[in-house]
Formats: structure tokens, sequence, C-alpha cells
């Protein structure tokens, strides 16, 4: 069975929402801790969504110095599927396993609530299961999701296709540059994005859909499309 390790780190608070998505969609999740020196197998890892180390000096900053992300990076190098959920996206654009940065949100605000979001990147590792251009409905919950980079990165990021997740025009949430919701690296096997796949994974659970209230589960694709990668390998 496919095994795939959750990264807790002192703040996180999706860790375990992130664990239970992956049993949902079919793997074995596993617990990892923020100073473990080795990943004890896993073959994908997910960076869950919190406020790693209080957030001091910028979020995600802190945890990308923990041991356990020294050998994150390593292994992404050498192609481990990599998911930064929300805070996990900031460590991984702080460790820079991908480019730009998150921000204070435009409007100075911590922001929750459901959120539609356009799939624009299918060939990654974590969303081979999507079509391009689908929308799908994730819940976001953050104050510094302000997505920028500088005028080269942005350059590279859209001339070689790896933004995978965008806010519709009209509604962008907090002022990321090119609606940007969610990139990936050039290999396609680590993917950031703001919005929480793993609270859209169970019906009764999720965001509301046009069908019914609570009934989203688009978030579940990201995690069995990370499987379906690593048993095609």
């Amino acid at each position: 069975m496919t095994r795939i390790g959750v990264v807790t780190f002192p703040g996180s608070l999706d860790d375990r929402d992130a664990l239970r998505a992956v049993r949902v969609a079919g793997a074995e999740p596993v617990s990892l801790w923020h100073q473990d020196t080795d990943l004890h197998g896993v073959d994908a890892v997910v960076l869950p969504g919190g406020f790693s180390y209080g957030d001091y000096l910028r979020a995600g900053a802190i945890a990308t110095f923990s041991p356990i992300m020294r050998t994150v990076v390593e292994q992404a190098a050498k192609g481990l599927p990599v998911l930064g959920i929300c805070n996990g996206f900031q460590m991984l654009t702080e460790s820079h396993l991908l480019k730009g940065a998150l921000m204070r949100n435009e409007h100075q605000h911590f922001i929750r609530r459901d959120q539609d979001v356009i799939v624009h990147n299918t060939d990654t590792a974590w969303t081979n299961g999507f079509t391009a251009d689908e929308k799908i409905v994730i819940p976001i919950k953050h104050a510094d999701g302000r997505f920028t980079a500088t005028a080269d990165q942005l350059a590279e990021i859209e001339g070689e296709g790896l933004v995978v997740f965008r806010y519709p025009e009209m509604d962008n949430p907090n002022g990321s540059t090119d609606n940007i919701a969610g990139i990936t690296n050039a290999r396609g096997n680590v993917v950031g994005l703001m919005p929480h796949p793993e609270h859209a994974i169970l019906p009764g659970f999720g965001p509301d859909t046009p069908d019914a209230m609570r009934s989203g589960t688009d978030g579940l694709r990201l995690f069995t499309s990370v499987i379906t990668t690593l048993v095609g390998a």
C-alpha cells in the first residue's frame, strides 16, 4: 500500500485532517515529526496547514530549518512527491522548493470561506485526477496567502505553465498576483496551494455545492492523484 507521510510541526493545526484525507483516499497515513531526520520509508509527504512555530519571523520560515525539512528538500530534488497546504505552501517557498513568496492578505484580514478555484495544470503528481480549466470548491483560511514573486520568477512561472490553481478573475480573496492560488516546480512532483483540500474530502463535512450543503469533495482528488502517480511509477 502507498504510504504518505504528514509532518507535524509545533503549531500545526491540520495535520490530523491531512492524515484522514490520506486514509480516505486509500493510502496508509504515516505521522512524521518535525525533529525526524528521515522519512521512514514514505512514498510522498504532505506539509499541513497551521501556524508552525507561531508564524514568528515569517509564516513558514522557521519550519524550513527543522531537521525533517532538510530531508524533504533532499528527497524532493530526487522526485519525491511533496504537497504543501497553506502553511506548508509557505514552507515550500521559504525553502526554495517553489518560487515566490506568500505575503499578508491585501485587505490585511484573516479570511475563512469556501472558495472557487480553477485547475490549470493537470500534469503534476497531485493533480492528474482533474481536468484542465475545471472549477472546484475548496475552503480557504489564511492571513498570509497573497502570492507574489519577482518579475523574472513570474515570467518563468507563467511561461513554463507552473501555475496549478488560480482564483477566478473576479473572486481573488487575498490579492495574489495573477490570481495564483497554487504552483508547482518544473518537475511536477512538488505542489503548493493556499486552499485546504483536506477539508473537502467527505460528503457532509465539505464545502457547500449546488447539489447540497456540505457535499463538496473536490479536495480528495489531490490525494488520489498522487496515489495514481505512485502506483503507476
